[in-house]
């Protein structure tokens, strides 16, 4: 079995490779050097929007493909100058098994069901593919820091198409926390939406779907070791879970409010900040979106209140007496029946007798 698919690998290999590239001297990367070495080499496409063809090879030799040759990945460039070149195709090389040595893991698959792949497919020039996101001629390994996918340029990268959001992320606290702070902890919007595997917000399978929000959130908010570090005043996914919206959530609810309905979803800030959904003069603003009339009593309650601890105030006394009386009444009836049974014995062993 694994000979077949040796040999199905090969076939698909071969197939993959230009006829001309066996019979013909193709361009090597010093030619394509001629022309792309010039920083004022532009091309003009069909809608009028112009792009530079200008590669740094210098940049180049240092990325992960820095020992291929650009033929390998632009096989329609036969002759010299080269025109009209198509968008290279990446599963030339990167498909499970493949024998041009280059990593397998891919994914493809999750990329192709996903909102992007499904807008590619439908013929959307406009959706990001491969290249839009670990770039073309400059890819280097997720840890380097010159990477497009490395953690603290994933933001800038999505907000090359979606650049509303990135205008209101950067700010945010978890925003400022990567960018200003260079905290890798705080998350970024692979950590939230997925990276090859984003689905619509509104697909049940979607990390940010309405009933997994909280789910997404507690990867980093019920960490104990980051809640510890970074200083963060409560256990906010403990306490939702134990909240009427959380054991809502937990049952299917559809029209409870998670994380998002409070804190908001990219313009999340602290709660001391004025912009802040959750400050205190904009809580009635926030709780009225699901309860018409809200008024300032809303913001005089304590919220994510943990009834374990004396910071929940009254609630914790009132918690402490009614656990103390539980377990009393259950003492209590424990030796009721205990008593109980013993004065049964007596009196049948007495009948007995």
């Amino acid at each position: 079995m694994k000979k077949i698919r040796i040999i199905i690998s090969l076939c698909f290999f071969l197939i993959s490779l230009p006829v001309h590239g066996l019979t013909q001297e193709l361009p090597s990367n010093q030619e394509c050097r001629h022309c792309h070495s010039n920083p004022n080499l532009k091309k003009v496409l069909p809608d009028g929007k112009v792009i530079s063809e200008y590669v740094d090879f210098d940049l180049f030799y240092k990325s992960v493909h820095k020992k291929q040759a650009c033929v390998y990945c632009h096989i329609d460039a036969t002759n010299f100058p080269c025109k009209n070149l198509q968008k290279v195709n990446c599963q030339r090389c990167h498909y499970k098994g493949n024998l041009a040595g280059a990593p397998d893991l891919i994914k493809y698959k999750e990329y192709g069901e996903s909102v992007h792949g499904r807008a590619t497919a439908l013929g959307d020039v406009k959706a990001p593919m491969c290249q839009d996101c670990h770039g073309s001629h400059y890819i280097f390994d997720k840890a380097d820091t010159l990477s497009r996918t490395n953690k603290e340029h994933i933001p800038q990268t999505c907000g090359a198409c979606h650049l509303n959001i990135y205008d209101i992320y950067r700010i945010s606290v978890h925003g400022e926390a990567l960018r200003k702070k260079h905290i890798l902890a705080a998350p970024s919007c692979a950590d939230c939406h997925g990276e090859h595997n984003i689905k619509e917000h509104t697909d049940p399978k979607s990390k940010v779907f309405l009933t997994q929000v909280s789910v997404t959130c507690a990867k980093c908010h019920a960490n104990m070791e980051l809640i510890k570090k970074y200083d963060i005043p409560v256990e906010p996914v403990e306490t939702y879970r134990e909240s009427f919206h959380g054991v809502a959530i937990k049952f299917g609810a559809k029209t409870v409010a998670n994380c998002s309905s409070c804190h908001e979803v990219h313009a999340i800030f602290k709660s001391d900040d004025p912009r802040s959904s959750i400050y205190v003069d904009n809580i009635p603003k926030t709780c009225g979106k699901c309860h018409p009339g809200a008024s300032e009593n809303f913001a005089k309650g304590k919220i994510h209140i943990n009834p374990a601890k004396k910071e929940a105030g009254i609630i914790y006394y009132v918690s402490q007496f009614f656990k103390y009386l539980t377990l009393s009444v259950m003492f209590a009836l424990i030796i009721y029946i205990i008593l109980d049974l013993r004065k049964k014995i007596k009196v049948r062993r007495t009948g007995e007798e």
